[in-house]
């Protein structure tokens, strides 16, 4: 824990419970700890009357223990998300600079904060009163999600040429087809592949089963054959970059839109997430239940998938074209 060195222990504590009981991933961890951070240091600089143009990061909060964080009340909360809101300046150091932060990070934060609260009243009931139980989340609108059409889709796994084809085709075709985070592809490991599925570690390091349909399968089978006759010392990614290095985030996202491109699509419209977008949006439209695509997509929550069924419902489509009126010429 020694990047949080700079945190109070009530705060490396929760931080700690979160990583080895919760079993959270770094990332996660270390987004509780840049949010709580944040909060902290507001609630002192709040506390102690300091001017409110201090600059948060200069505010030292390791003195900050149980007493203090027992007198943090809701009004402190609202005080706090106001100042996120309107206040704090984004980008700060970039020409790009804006005053206030969105609902959606507002959110983010906010949801840390009860995560703590939680921690120290009902896990460790080192509280009694919880300040943030009834607070509501910021408002946050919700779009629908960008997606390829079956033809796009089609049209872009057909410009796959090249050096590294067997492996990009395969790689496409896993997103298309199975939905799986960046995250989790370039995670995978060869001895993840099984005949028709594969072993997926998505967040929280949770495991998970996806079944291949069988073009796929066709895929990775293919791209395989190539893949077991090259040996590297860590032997064991499924995919791998031409230095024969596991391959990355960014080399991925690069591959997709280098192929987006060659498909004559817009790829400012799209990414890597977007092909798992358009792998839930194929589900559903074909007749697959929404919370098998839950299970498929690795959501925790089922209304994480819902926000799909809002782009193509087929029973929707054949009730408005079962409307009298849809049929009728006027002009």
């Amino acid at each position: 824990m020694d990047a949080f060195r700079d945190a109070p222990l009530i705060l490396r504590e929760f931080l700690s419970y979160h990583q080895t009981i919760k079993g959270q991933s770094m990332k996660t961890v270390h987004e509780y700890y840049l949010d709580l951070r944040m909060f902290l240091r507001f609630v002192k600089l709040m506390r102690y009357e300091m001017s409110y143009t201090t600059d948060l990061d200069t505010i030292d909060i390791r003195d900050v223990d149980l007493a203090f964080v027992k007198q943090i009340t809701t009004m402190d909360v609202y005080d706090y998300l106001s100042y996120l809101a309107n206040d704090r300046v984004k980008f700060p150091e970039t020409i790009s600079a804006t005053v206030g932060i969105g609902a959606a990070a507002r959110a983010r934060k906010l949801s840390a904060i009860k995560s703590f609260y939680k921690y120290l009243t009902v896990r460790t009931k080192q509280l009694t009163e919880n300040p943030v139980k009834d607070l509501e989340f910021p408002k946050v609108r919700r779009a629908l999600p960008k997606y390829l059409t079956l033809e796009q889709s089609t049209k872009l796994l057909m410009s796959v040429t090249g050096k590294n084809e067997k492996r990009d085709f395969a790689v496409l075709m896993i997103f298309l087809n199975c939905g799986i985070r960046i995250s989790e592809l370039v995670g995978l490991n060869r001895s993840d592949v099984y005949d028709d599925r594969i072993r997926v570690v998505g967040k929280g390091n949770k495991e998970r089963i996806v079944y291949m349909g069988e073009s796929c399968k066709d895929a990775i089978d293919a791209y395989l054959i190539e893949r077991n006759k090259i040996l590297i010392p860590d032997d064991r990614p499924l995919f791998i970059s031409r230095d024969h290095n596991r391959l990355s985030t960014n080399a991925v996202h690069r591959m997709v839109k280098k192929h987006l491109l060659a498909a004559d699509i817009d790829a400012s419209q799209f990414s890597a997430h977007k092909l798992r977008h358009t792998a839930a949006t194929l589900m559903l439209s074909g007749g697959v239940d929404i919370k098998t695509v839950q299970e498929v997509l690795g959501h925790e929550h089922l209304n994480t998938t819902e926000i799909y069924t809002h782009i193509e419902n087929t029973e929707l489509k054949i009730a408005s074209e079962a409307n009298p009126l849809s049929k009728i010429k006027l002009k």
